[in-house]
């Protein structure tokens, strides 16, 4: 892309500025550092030429819209239609989170996204002894199908894309959100959204599952065996990093540990006899955008680059489609503080910037007071509203890749893309992703990255303001903290209960028999049976303790 003897001479005339301007400089004001280095870790020199980049063809740059798709999944990006932009909403009773979904939607919100209760997650039914004190806490609770249709009422499933942030139970909502829509006489080709699915990202990193591995990767080859063969538009796995990052990886680990995830699901579905091109464009992923603003646009675009060639040439898909990587974003949780809350609004917003700059299809941008409890109406129409700043007044959604050609930058998506390679070679070499997994490994890595990161942040060599520069007293009453109503559990336990009394038990159980069976045999598919069983009001908690005897549970072996 450049000329070797421009490139030399470039290089000569950095020589010559070194020792002449910038000597002369630093003997008079030397720099505050000795070295530095992204996010990651990864080298910054103080200045970037085309030599940085001289290596790189264009090819490998590109088009928006076009193999290797760095610069972005679609030709025209955010001049055809904005990002998609969910604020993520999820507590109480299937109401009173409907409640937030319709005032999100009247704010202006393109985008429904739902968090749900760790018993929903964990798939104990609210009546459970082991629900006691969490019912609604963490996000919606969710037992049966009359939760879903409570959810749901009044919107429009066609016309809205919902996100579902569901793991270990991710194949019954998915049956729940199917069930409901057929109920509708919706169009399942016309359900958009995406369910996170993503089991192997919580053995190495959030640590929600129930079953073993192999059983988990099970159930996600059929969710997305099935989405594949009825739901046109659906995501029916969203892969995702985002958790890996919040558990203490660097953004090269995030990507990296997710595709290596994603080389796995692959693997499964194509052993299942499924070709790659027939499901691989639905895969979306995950990513999070964290404090280090250069890193994080080139991580984005590394990762489409990533992505495209290990579907191409690792996996022999011939369809754009398929090796188009699109990725949903979240700004980094983990970087909010309790101290000087509204320090956490700057964050978010230049967070969300380096999202929209890497090309996200979708954001969801954290409330200014998520450090202390799930985000109030104010703190939620804060964020979006930094979003539809982002998008209505700063202009950068005008051009596609604004930051392509920045030698910095892309010398930085060169250098995470081969990164990514070096450690997926190595997880090769320890026998795969689920190896890997059962092995310590990527728990390991991520636990040195995570103390690291603290020994930084706890030295000072990592600002943070409001914490260990430019600290203030703590102000009482900062911010106002949400707060979930105190009767939450009695009325989704009755709900429940009403829900048990008046279904038809025996075609309950008859179900629950056959899921049992059907469970045995791992080559049928699982999802048509769970259909039947919400649709019969099978409680979550119900499938997943039949499943449990068929499959037993997982127990980590711990990593130091």
């Amino acid at each position: 892309m450049f000329d070797p003897k421009a490139i030399e001479r470039i290089k000569a005339l950095q020589r010559a500025w070194e020792a002449d301007e910038l000597r002369a400089f630093l003997e008079r004001q030397p720099e505050s550092r000795a070295a530095w280095r992204t996010g990651s870790g990864l080298p910054v020199e103080r200045v970037y030429t085309p030599a940085d980049v001289a290596g790189t063809g264009f090819d490998e740059i590109g088009l928006p819209g076009r193999y290797p798709f760095t610069r972005g999944p679609y030709p025209t990006m955010y001049r055809g239609r904005p990002w998609t932009m969910r604020q993520i909403a999820g507590f109480g009773t299937g109401e009173d989170t409907n409640q937030r979904f319709r005032y999100l939607i009247a704010q202006g919100q393109t985008g429904l996204s739902v968090d749900f209760d760790m018993p929903t997650l964990m798939g104990y039914d609210s009546d459970d002894p082991r629900a006691l004190g969490e019912v609604g806490r963490e996000g919606v609770a969710v037992d049966t199908l009359d939760d879903v249709e409570a959810l749901f009422a009044g919107i429009d499933l066609e016309r809205i894309s919902v996100s579902m942030t569901i793991n270990p139970t991710a194949w019954i909502l998915l049956a729940m959100y199917v069930a409901l829509a057929e109920s509708r006489g919706a169009d399942p080709n016309r359900l958009s959204g995406t369910c996170q699915t993503d089991i192997l990202k919580e053995y190495i990193a959030q640590k929600e599952w129930i079953f073993p591995i192999r059983a988990s990767l099970r159930l996600v080859r059929d969710m997305i065996v099935y989405s594949a063969e009825r739901l046109a538009r659906y995501n029916p796995i969203n892969i995702s990093g985002y958790h890996i990052s919040e558990a203490g990886a660097t953004s090269v680990q995030e990507v990296a540990f997710t595709m290596a995830d994603a080389i796995a699901y692959v693997e499964e579905v194509t052993r299942a006899g499924v070709a790659v091109d027939r499901f691989a464009p639905r895969l979306a992923f995950y990513f999070v955008a964290q404090a280090d603003f250069f890193e994080e646009v080139a991580k984005f675009r590394a990762a489409r680059r990533v992505w495209a060639k290990l579907m191409k040439e690792r996996f022999g898909a011939t369809r754009a489609e398929s090796m188009r990587l699109r990725f949903h974003c979240q700004t980094a949780a983990v970087t909010l503080t309790k101290a000087q809350p509204m320090n956490n609004i700057v964050r978010t917003a230049l967070q969300a910037l380096s999202a929209v700059l890497g090309g996200a299809q979708s954001l969801h941008t954290n409330g200014l007071d998520e450090a202390y409890a799930i985000p109030s109406e104010l703190a939620m129409k804060i964020a979006l509203r930094t979003q539809q700043i982002i998008a209505d007044e700063t202009r950068v959604a005008s051009v596609v890749d604004p930051l392509g050609g920045s030698y910095y930058v892309e010398s930085l998506t060169n250098r995470i893309e081969e990164e990514v390679f070096a450690i997926l070679k190595k997880v090769d070499a320890l026998g795969g992703t689920v190896k890997a997994i059962e092995t310590g490994w990527f728990q390991r890595e991520i636990a040195d990255s995570a103390y690291e990161h603290a020994r930084r942040r706890a030295s000072g060599e990592l600002p943070v303001i409001g914490v260990n520069k430019f600290v203030e007293p703590a102000e009482p009453g900062a911010v106002e903290v949400h707060r979930v109503s105190p009767d939450v559990e009695a009325r989704q336990i009755a709900r429940l209960r009403a829900t048990r009394a008046r279904r038809d038990n025996a075609r309950v159980a008859a179900l629950l028999d056959r899921l049992a069976r059907e469970a045995a045999d791992p080559t049928l598919n699982l999802m048509p049976v769970t259909v039947e069983l919400v649709q019969a009001r099978a409680s979550m908690g119900e499938i997943v303790a039949r499943l449990r005897e068929v499959w037993g549970r997982y127990v980590e072996t711990p990593a130091f």
